[in-house]
Order: C-alpha cells, then sequence, then structure tokens
C-alpha cells in the first residue's frame, strides 16, 4: 500500500533532514567568531549547492536515473523559495545566533513548525485535527518561557530567530508545490542562487573571507546541514506534506540543543528546561497522529519518482525510464479507498 511505502520513505528522510540540520544550529555558533553572520549564511548555503551540483553531476557522467526535470511553472515557486528559505532564513537565524545560546537558539527553531502548520492550514487547506493543534500550542508555550527573560521582558534578540522560522515556515509550504522535482536538482539550483546573492551582499557591505580553515568548516556545515538536510527533506514533503514533515523536523532543535550543551558546555537553566518538556510534549502529540478515512483521489496528471503500487497503476510508453523507482509523466484514474495516510503529493483532499 502506497501509504505505508510513502511513510517509510517520509519519516526516515524527515528524521534524517532533522538530525543534520539540528547538529548544524551549534556548529554554525562555533564558525560565527570567525565569519560574519551574512557571509556564513551565504557560505552555509553556497557550498550545500556546489556539493549538490557535483553530485548532480557525477549521476549524470554515470547515466544514473534521475527525478522529475524543472519545469516553467516550477519557477515561480522556486524563486520564492529561495528568497524565503535560502536568502532571508539563514541571514535571520545567523544574526539572531550571534546573540543568542545555541541551545536556546536550537529550541527556538521549533517555531518552525508552528509557523509551517498553521500556514498548511489557513493557506493550502491542510488538515489539522485537535491533537496536532495542541502540540503546535506546547511548541508556541515553550517558545514564550524560552523568550522570556524575567524582569527585563523578552529577550529580543530571539526575535531573529523568530523571523528566520517564519521564513523558512513559507519556504516549506512553497517547497511543497515543486516537491515532485528531483530533490536534488533542486536543491543544488536553490543553494548556489542563495549563497552567490547572500555571499555577494556580504562582501559588498565590506566583508572579507575568513582563513581557509574558517571556510571548510562552513563548507562541511553547509553541505550536511543544509544541502543533504533540504535534499532529504523535500523528500518527506512529497511523502508526507507540510504540516506531518514539521512535526518529524521538530526533533531537529533537540539535536542542536543536545549538542551544544554537550559538545559546547552550554549551561541548563530551569527555563530552559521547562520550555524544552513543553515542546517535547508538542512533538509527541504530533508524533503519534493517526489520519484514516475513506477519501477520494480524483484524476490528476503529473511527474515524480514513484513504484508501481496502488496509486500507481498506469500504461508505459516506449520511452519511459525502465525499472523501479523511476520518474516520467503519468495520469491517475479516479480512485475510492481507505487507509492510513498524510497529506502527500496524493493526498491533498478536503475534509468534511
Amino acid at each position: 500500500m502506497t501509504s505505508i511505502r510513502g511513510l517509510s520513505r517520509g519519516i526516515p528522510c524527515a528524521l534524517g533532514a532533522a538530525a543534520l540540520f539540528g547538529a548544524s544550529t551549534p556548529l554554525a555558533k562555533a564558525l560565527l567568531g570567525e565569519i560574519s553572520p551574512w557571509l556564513l549564511a551565504g557560505l552555509l548555503y553556497l557550498a550545500s549547492g556546489i556539493g549538490l551540483a557535483a553530485i548532480v553531476g557525477w549521476r549524470r557522467w554515470r547515466s544514473a536515473a534521475e527525478g522529475a526535470p524543472l519545469r516553467a511553472a516550477d519557477l515561480p515557486w522556486l524563486i520564492a523559495t529561495i528568497f524565503a528559505g535560502g536568502i532571508g532564513g539563514p541571514v535571520l537565524l545567523m544574526l539572531g545566533l550571534a546573540e543568542t545560546q545555541a541551545a536556546t537558539a536550537a529550541l527556538l527553531l521549533n517555531l518552525e513548525s508552528v509557523f509551517a502548520l498553521a500556514i498548511a492550514w489557513l493557506v493550502f487547506h491542510e488538515f489539522v485535527d485537535l491533537r496536532i493543534g495542541l502540540g503546535a500550542a506546547a511548541v508556541v508555550a515553550g517558545g514564550v518561557v524560552l523568550s522570556w527573560s524575567g524582569r527585563a521582558g523578552f529577550a529580543w534578540a530571539n526575535l531573529w530567530i523568530v523571523a528566520a522560522c517564519f521564513a523558512w515556515a513559507i519556504d516549506d509550504n512553497l517547497t511543497r508545490k515543486i516537491s515532485g522535482v528531483d530533490p536534488l536538482r533542486l536543491t543544488a539550483i536553490k543553494g548556489l542562487a542563495a549563497g552567490a546573492v547572500n555571499v555577494g551582499f556580504a562582501l559588498a557591505r565590506g566583508g572579507n573571507f575568513p582563513s581557509p580553515t574558517a571556510i571548510a568548516g562552513a563548507g562541511i556545515v553547509g553541505f550536511f546541514g543544509y544541502g543533504v538536510s533540504l535534499s532529504l527533506f523535500v523528500v518527506a514533503l512529497r511523502e508526507l506534506g507540510a504540516a506531518r514533515t514539521m512535526a518529524y523536523f521538530s526533533t531537529a532543535p533537540f539535536v542542536g540543543a543536545a549538542l551544544a550543551i554537550v559538545g559546547f558546555g552550554e549551561p541548563v537553566t530551569g527555563a530552559f528546561l521547562a520550555a524544552a518538556a513543553l515542546m517535547a510534549a508538542g512533538v509527541v502529540l504530533h508524533l503519534t497522529e493517526q489520519h484514516e478515512h475513506e477519501h477520494v483521489h480524483e484524476p490528476m496528471e503529473h511527474e515524480h519518482w514513484h513504484w508501481h503500487d496502488e496509486h500507481h497503476q498506469h500504461a508505459h510508453a516506449p520511452s519511459d525510464p525502465p525499472g523501479e523507482p523511476h520518474s516520467h509523466r503519468h495520469v491517475h484514474a479516479r480512485l475510492v479507498h481507505r487507509h492510513p495516510h498524510y497529506p502527500d503529493i496524493h493526498h491533498r483532499h478536503r475534509h468534511g
């Protein structure tokens, strides 16, 4: 059943993306001692783009199977994701990270899932039930606790990180519109374009390149924490939808917080523990959601990686690629059935 296969692909991809991105937060914090925030944001994405472009080139040289190509209709969505998630999000995060402990910043990144869920629900009409809503409320409450600094009120430097979460939440939902495109090619283009823009801005503002060691460190963190992570994230979006992908991706901040505390010796406060408990409760509520009902698949035509499961019973032309999985233009006939599912690329239906 495609839902089981989709979950078996989507969940590990979302968790893998979370682990890599979560680890990148304290590692990027360590690099800020030598690299300015704006330049670091650019180097991280530029490194991811260069690394993934090399993999795409090697794959084409080996004549290996590729996913769906970018079409003209995809370009507006791609450009919007570059500006929101590739240019805006990283710069805002680095500005906040420069003035905030890495463990605190890592936990605040949980707010991305709340913003992504709200946009998916309000704008793209993904189904959100009471459990998902309560989980989002718990994460928001944890963010408030984490940002409150006693008599001084809110730690306003955290607003940079909150703004980064909102930018990435927009990016998450826009990327969902083109999640059928080959993820390596998509993230390579995004990394090269966004990274080049931010590096150019940083240098134009008088920034200087750091030492080769710092550049190499940024390259490694950028390739794995942004490039590989984002490629896995795109696959998860295709299989799980934006809201559910973000539920699993919400484990990323805990990876980052743990690394900051254990690896970099950052202190643990009572507010930090209270916020972690609230956010963990919210993530558990998201991860334990079950969604099953009879639903209708209306006829549609599109292109993406797929296996020949119950949702993909179609004839092939001589020019279609052999083997599985493969990608080609295909048609879905109307289908009515019942099984557990998430709002993936095939399950974006209305709910009563």
